[in-house]
């Protein structure tokens, strides 16, 4: 049975089949002199033709070149030999260390866990991150989102969590770079090395150079990894992929290459598909679970982007950083309106927890609406009761902002990390009026309201 190529067309190529045509998504190799280009089975154009995306550059292929049909979906190493390397969407290491020997391998198309062997938990982790603790909380096992557009701090936040977790986070993690820049891949692996984590972290890249169909697989590279630590190991697993927007992207620069149809607003056909068939992989197991935190590039500040509606659907919590907030310098720039969590339940944070959340979002409310009359006529021309929900409003803002430890070297502050108690008692004494009297400046970028109170403390103490 011959197969050979019958056309290429940048990183799309036809191939010609005597006998059976491979299954979709199955691998086939195409040998230029010996570089190996591996391709995905995309589609079958006829009885005797079909069509595959290659995941590496085809430059070099001709039609004379061989083709090895591999007849099987493709398989990247997995387990203990992992940890520690910096791999790309094939599983080829790209970092210095040794070959990977004879580590297992597993496809990375794998079927989703049924409803009955899924397990979700309903277990609140603490980030640390006083807003995002107290307005969306994350659950093992669950799904969180950081929305935002080009430039207010999403990776920032995400590298913030890393550091967070590195502590108290009993498990491994698993880095997903989609269409990551070479600057932020190298700082990836250097503060991995820096926080004596990269031991148990893996690092699976898919660089913006690369062709479109490497960006597109290596959120499935990644989770096959993540799945095998799950299933085998009974390990949990923080699976932090930045950006899926890329993903997403990737895909429909590949349908646009196959010559589909595009859909609204020029995406993929196949959008909420190829969306669903990542995500619905991401789930607690028996013993152990996957918990994921993404990263998701919101084109041109659109929220109702087909991508972005896409991907939220799926997310548990959801964190919607606001371009608004980063220009006034309120870090972490998260909007506390549209960001929320299913986990906000008195059943599962607690009664405290759930009503202060409640209580919070509805002053931020409260005073968004005032915003354009403040600006017009001034806060003098409110009530006195609407005056001091405005200042309780703003301080609790300001409160809400935190310094954090991988921006230390650029703010020249130390990071904070605070408990979720100390942040509801914060909020709390803010929103009771405890601090009416002190200086809107003591707490911004602070811990605990404790640092705010010193701040206040030494300020009353130089005014007198």
């Amino acid at each position: 049975m011959t197969t050979t190529i019958v056309a290429v067309r940048g990183p799309v190529i036809d191939f010609h089949c005597d006998g059976d045509l491979p299954a979709i998504e199955t691998a086939v190799i195409v040998d230029p002199d010996g570089a190996k280009i591996t391709c995905e089975v995309q589609s079958h154009v006829d009885r005797h033709r079909f069509r595959a995306i290659a995941l590496q550059s085809t430059q070099g292929v001709s039609r004379q070149v061989p083709v090895v049909r591999t007849d099987r979906p493709i398989c990247v190493p997995v387990g203990q030999a992992v940890l520690g390397r910096l791999l790309n969407v094939l599983g080829q290491t790209g970092d210095d260390g040794p070959p990977l020997g004879d580590a297992p391998v597993r496809a990375i198309h794998q079927p989703s866990p049924p409803l009955s062997q899924n397990h979700p938990r309903f277990e609140p982790f603490t980030t640390g991150i006083k807003v995002l603790d107290l307005l969306a909380p994350m659950a093992q096992g669950g799904k969180a989102a950081l929305f935002g557009g080009a430039g207010v701090g999403k990776t920032v936040l995400v590298t913030e969590l890393i550091h967070a977790m590195v502590a108290g986070y009993d498990g491994v993690s698993v880095f997903a770079g989609v269409g990551e820049r070479s600057r932020e891949g190298h700082e990836m692996l250097h503060d991995m090395r820096a926080y004596g984590v990269l031991d148990q972290t893996v690092l699976v890249y898919g660089q913006m150079n690369e062709p479109p169909g490497a960006r597109w697989r290596v959120p499935m590279t990644a989770l096959t990894i993540a799945e095998h630590i799950r299933d085998e190991d009974h390990k949990n697993v923080l699976l932090l992929m930045d950006n899926v927007f890329r993903f997403v992207q990737a895909g429909a620069e590949v349908s646009g290459l196959l010559g589909r149809m595009p859909s609204r607003v020029g995406y993929q056909p196949t959008l909420e598909t190829e969306v669903a068939g990542l995500h619905e992989r991401i789930a607690a197991g028996p013993s152990a679970a996957i918990t994921a935190i993404e990263a998701v590039y919101v084109p041109a500040d659109d929220f109702t982007d087909p991508a972005v509606s896409a991907i939220s659907a799926h997310m548990d919590s959801t964190v919607v950083l606001s371009r608004d907030l980063a220009a006034q310098g309120i870090y972490p720039a998260v909007d506390p309106i549209r960001t929320n969590s299913v986990l906000l339940d008195p059943t599962i944070v607690g009664a405290e927890h759930a009503q202060t959340a409640a209580d919070v979002r509805q002053l931020m409310e409260h005073y968004e609406e005032l915003r354009d009359v403040i600006a017009l006529l001034g806060v003098e021309e409110l009530g006195l009761d609407e005056q001091l929900l405005v200042a309780r409003a703003r301080r609790l803002q300001r409160f809400l902002t935190q310094p954090f430890f991988v921006a230390a070297p650029f703010t020249g502050m130390e990071g904070r990390s605070v408990p979720i108690a100390e942040t509801i008692a914060g909020c709390r004494r803010i929103m009771d009026g405890y601090c009416d009297d002190w200086a809107e400046a003591s707490f911004y970028m602070i811990g605990s309201l404790a640092e705010a109170e010193a701040r206040e403390a030494r300020r009353t103490k130089g005014d007198a």
